[in-house]
């Protein structure tokens, strides 16, 4: 049986690696995906983890409040010690309590599910604030949920204004992305310049097959991207005219966003 894998060189500071930590984050992963409960041996061979190992770290994790476990069926799931961790992110950022009444009105009013999110390194973006829509569908996002930083629109806006990634390593990210519908790596590069026109980044049905998702950048007090306004809708409910209306208005907000977190750098 195979540990858990170490990821491949990056550039930028070299981080030891520090196996245990890395692998108390994997189950913490994987029992945040939500589901039922996991026994020792489903989350030990999920993650490729000698059995013994996955034992002593879960007790580990248990102790400290963030995994509890059943003892009548030995199985394990996230504890509110997690809540606590989470909390204390989310008010740390001036972000979700900006960004949350706008989400709330574009959904209201466009009918969207309107998400904030931030960009938290060339590897992963999360969300932080979300408003759901009516309409017959539901994506499966909620706060807290983790995505790679090249996927879908948010992801096109991460290429067009980082650029601390050659050609080879956004390659390499690019491969690993799971899409419904597969662009291809010089499509993407194609999205990525007119984003770098625009302004603003749209994907249609890539990501998600019939979903149509519009993201448009925050930036922070240094001019970086930091963070991102996300609307998503089944692509038969944004016509032309409706998705230039919503960009113009994103477009508005986001702006706004920049300076009230510029302001509070």
């Amino acid at each position: 049986m195979n540990e858990v894998q170490s990821t491949p060189a990056r550039s930028g500071p070299r981080i030891r690696e520090v196996p245990a930590v890395t692998r108390a984050f994997a189950i913490l992963r994987l029992l945040g995906r939500g589901g039922d409960p996991l026994p020792l041996k489903t989350i030990s061979e999920e993650l490729g983890m000698v059995t013994s190992t996955c034992l002593h770290i879960l007790r580990a994790l248990v102790s400290e409040g963030l995994v509890k476990v059943d003892v009548a069926s030995k199985r394990y799931s996230l504890d509110v010690g997690m809540l606590t961790l989470a909390r204390s992110v989310i008010e740390s950022s001036p972000f979700p309590a900006l960004a949350q009444p706008v989400l709330d009105r574009l959904s209201k009013e466009a009918n969207v599910t309107a998400i904030g999110v931030e960009i938290t390194s060339q590897d992963h973006m999360v969300v932080l604030a979300l408003s759901r829509s009516h309409a017959p569908f539901r994506l499966h996002v909620d706060v807290g949920s983790r995505f790679p930083a090249l996927i879908s629109a948010t992801g096109r806006l991460v290429g067009a204004y980082t650029t601390s990634m050659d050609d080879a390593e956004i390659e390499r990210r690019f491969k690993a992305l799971r899409w419904d519908q597969p662009p291809d790596i010089e499509a993407w590069r194609k999205d990525v310049e007119a984003v770098r026109k625009k302004g603003y980044s749209i994907d249609r049905g890539n990501y998600i097959d019939g979903v149509t998702v519009i993201a448009v950048p925050v930036f922070n007090a240094h001019d970086r991207l930091s963070h991102s306004l996300v609307a998503a809708a089944l692509s038969n409910q944004l016509p032309a005219s409706k998705t230039q209306a919503l960009i113009k208005e994103l477009l508005i907000e986001a702006q706004t966003l920049s300076t009230l977190l510029a302001a509070r750098a």
